[in-house]
């Protein structure tokens, strides 16, 4: 999108209707140049009614830089936030700035091609998720960064906590589920020797809420946090909520690894104690009990041969 695009947008940010000719006064552009920058806006529900003008479907409440500040209070000086108005993907743009200081942010307004695990799509929208990821740097080896998804869910879980929501679980290996379906994932991507150090980018995304054209595109059964619940955060207080309980579970996982918080994991574990179907990466499928994880994150399964444990495969409901 254009710059004069975006100028606009934020005009519209209050989900309020606003004609072609106000919106175009206050540019200082024409209304025919306003329906040019709006015309066909990907990712954005817009709608336009005769007589009335323009508006957001949702209100928008754009990311802040320094609101997101004053939520971090005395741990914003661990963080070095940018906001992106839009990018095809936080973590392949961080990944391109790999010298960048531990604790550098980047969060995306518009993600338009946001990357999930074994090459699968994360759809958003504008303002409807919270895209953004966070390089971080351990001096031990990539060797020692087992578990490091399942300790970045608890981040999650954690953070979601103080917004009272409702129901909200984990799913090996990275995934954050509701009630309705699939709330949040995590994506990491490394780059390091295998004794040291390394650097470490991890992408997050939370559904926030679930417009229908989104909701459509999503390939399998989805939530939101406007579902969960009662009160739900705007993005900036979020995001804060996620960045301080991160950097709190990343400082305890350069020192000890997963094993601390493999029992809080389990708690939270969506699955525990449940028949799951593990897709392998071969293709082979093994069913069995879920027995929670080991203190390095593999999953333990009960199978009709015992216990096994699994570093790789993705999880669905036992057949």
């Amino acid at each position: 999108m254009t710059p004069r695009t975006w100028q606009l947008l934020r005009q519209l940010a209050d989900g309020e209707f606003h004609s072609g000719e106000a919106l175009g006064r206050q540019l200082g552009i024409s209304r025919a140049s306003v329906h040019n920058a709006l015309a066909g806006v990907a990712g954005v529900q817009l709608q336009r009614i005769r007589g009335r003008g323009y508006r957001l479907a949702e209100p928008w409440h754009f990311l802040d830089g320094d609101e997101i500040g004053r939520c971090l209070g005395a741990d914003a000086a661990r963080f070095q936030i940018e906001i992106l108005q839009q990018a095809a993907s936080s973590n392949t743009e961080l990944m391109r700035r790999a010298g960048a200081p531990c604790g550098t942010v980047l969060a995306v307004e518009l993600q338009t091609g946001g990357r999930g695990r074994i090459g699968r799509v994360w759809h958003s929208g504008l303002g409807n998720a919270l895209t953004f990821s966070l390089l971080w740097r351990f001096d031990c080896g990539l060797n020692a960064l087992s578990g490091l998804s399942l300790a970045v869910g608890v981040a999650i879980f954690r953070a979601l906590e103080k917004f009272n929501a409702a129901g909200v679980g984990l799913k090996w290996p990275n995934d954050i589920l509701a009630p309705g379906g699939k709330l949040g994932g995590v994506l990491i991507e490394a780059q390091g020797d295998m004794y040291g150090p390394s650097t470490v980018v991890i992408g997050i995304g939370i559904n926030c809420s679930l417009p229908l054209m989104i909701a459509r595109a999503i390939d399998q059964p989805a939530a939101a946090l406007n579902q969960v619940c009662a009160a739900p955060p705007t993005r900036n207080p979020l995001l804060a909520a996620l960045l301080q309980e991160l950097a709190r579970v990343l400082d305890e996982f350069a020192i000890a690894g997963f094993a601390p918080f493999c029992r809080e994991w389990e708690r939270y574990h969506a699955q525990q104690d449940m028949p799951i179907q593990l897709k392998m990466p071969d293709g082979s499928c093994v069913q069995g009990i879920a027995r929670g994880v080991t203190d390095a994150g593999e999953l333990r399964l009960e199978t009709a041969q015992g216990i096994r444990q699994f570093n790789s495969g993705e999880v669905g409901v036992a057949s």
